[in-house]
């Protein structure tokens, strides 16, 4: 179990900070994501603060002290801004290094020239799905939104178009394949085989993403008919620049972090000994900070360089490359508040409590839980270890592959219907520069393809295997 994975089972399992009963509980919830959507949807207050009065609204209704809910916000707050912060720092620093030195226009021109017209959205699914490998959502979106955007404003596409794909690719291999720590997770709890769980879970994801991510973009596009936002666009690199990176160089530096991340997954899973010397080194250079900042520096030599760039050059680079993400920080830090203050009142407990006595198939039941605390917390990490936790004891009499369709379906369920106590919610809708509602039309409606259609090919494959 990954050091994350061990910090998301501790946030589910903490005393809650109120005794209020499952009744109260429920409409707390409510009354808090209503407070949230009214404020930010009628009164057009920003996001955070939004989030940030739901949470305390969210907390008096349930009956928790003031000051504990306060606690609970501040500490989901700072959690998330360390979990994520950094990474999307890193990340714009690239993503503008990459702008600027004419690095990101090579990856642009290149892939416009080869994947033109109707291919694009499944070039960016498929750029997507290897690349989101190894990754948490969140780093995978900092590393695509930039290429993303600028396909979709150089090519003149609907940012629906290539965006739904990419964003599809990520999310299925977040939650469906290991080594991402939620399924990681569940194969630890229910005892499935690791290589099983991967085998169906590729068979799974394929149609699943292809039916979320190019197939769906199609309707999503009529939906929201939006273009690339230009205050998260760079740029394109200046004319006056007398060279730019080449292609392989670019490519190579955009990819090392990935590569660096899936390496450590890989030592972890054929060694899987914390006190092996070789896997204490991965672990530190395979983190994702390590990787990101590892790919910066490395950048400032393969982006820079080229490009001519002075030192007084790359430092304007870093700093120009920062500014626009303090908002996107904030925002994303208070869901992460919003979502603790959830977990803390006992919400996710409250879901586990009622479910119990739920008489239906293992594979619903568990893709069911997984639903019902992935709405309620916004997690899909917390999602796959409560109802994997939940669900174990019914894996004992399972056939080695019903027990990785178990899984599978657990993961399916914990990618529900996105929406404002998730932090990916709020990167999709700052980064695409959408308003809420157009985000829950476009990657809420997505994310609910991608469970609803993983969870009925796990029922199908249950049948035939």
């Amino acid at each position: 179990m990954t050091r994350l994975s061990v910090e998301m089972l501790a946030a589910d399992t903490v005393q809650p900070i109120t005794s209020a009963g499952h009744t109260q509980l429920g409409i707390a919830v409510l009354a808090g994501i209503a407070v949230i959507v009214l404020l930010i949807t009628k009164f057009k207050l920003h996001p955070f603060l939004a989030l940030t009065i739901g949470s305390l609204v969210l907390g008096a209704v349930a009956g928790a002290p003031l000051d504990k809910a306060i606690v609970s916000f501040t500490t989901g707050l700072g959690s998330t801004v360390a979990g994520v912060g950094v990474l999307i720092a890193l990340g714009a620093i690239l993503g503008k290094l990459l702008a600027d030195s004419g690095g990101a226009d090579q990856i642009v021109d290149t892939i416009l020239a080869r994947a033109g017209g109707r291919a694009m959205p499944w070039a960016m699914v498929l750029i997507a799905s290897v690349i989101g490998l190894p990754l948490f959502f969140e780093v995978g979106i900092v590393l695509l939104i930039p290429v993303v955007l600028m396909v979709a404003r150089r090519g003149n596409y609907s940012l629906m178009r290539i965006g739904i794909p990419a964003l599809a690719g990520l999310s299925v291999m977040h939650g469906l394949i290991p080594p991402h720590p939620g399924p990681l997770v569940a194969i630890d709890a229910v005892k499935a085989n690791l290589g099983v769980t991967l085998a169906l879970g590729i068979v799974v994801a394929i149609p699943t993403v292809i039916i979320a991510g190019p197939l769906f973009s199609k309707v999503a596009a009529r939906w929201v008919d939006v273009q690339a936002p230009d205050r998260m666009i760079p740029e394109r690199a200046s004319e006056s620049l007398e060279r730019r990176p080449g292609f392989g160089a670019t490519l190579a530096t955009v990819l090392l972090p990935v590569a660096l991340m899936l390496t450590k997954a890989l030592v972890d899973i054929v060694i899987d000994d914390p006190a092996n010397m070789t896997q204490r080194v991965f672990d530190v250079v395979g983190s994702p900070l390590i990787a990101l900042l590892v790919a910066v520096l490395v950048g400032f030599f393969t982006l820079g360089r080229p490009a001519g760039f002075t030192k007084g050059r790359l430092q304007q680079t870093v700093e120009q490359g920062l500014m626009p993400i303090a908002g996107i920080l904030l925002i994303v830090g208070a869901g992460g508040g919003f979502k603790q203050t959830l977990i803390d009142c006992g919400v996710g407990q409250m879901i586990l409590d009622v479910s119990k006595d739920w008489s239906i198939p293992a594979l619903l039941l568990a893709w069911l839980i997984a639903v019902a605390i992935r709405l309620a917390t916004g997690s899909a990490t917390v999602a796959t270890v409560s109802a994997a936790g939940l669900v174990a004891p019914l894996a004992a009499d399972m056939s080695t592959a019903h027990t990785a369709l178990l899984v599978l379906a657990i993961g399916a369920g914990s990618l529900f219907f996105s929406h404002v106590n998730d932090a990916g919610f709020w990167l999709v809708k700052e980064y695409f520069g959408l308003s809420v509602g157009q985000t829950v039309k476009t990657w809420s409606v997505m994310e609910t393809i991608i469970s609803v259609v993983a969870g009925g090919l796990v029922l199908l494959l249950s049948l035939v295997v």
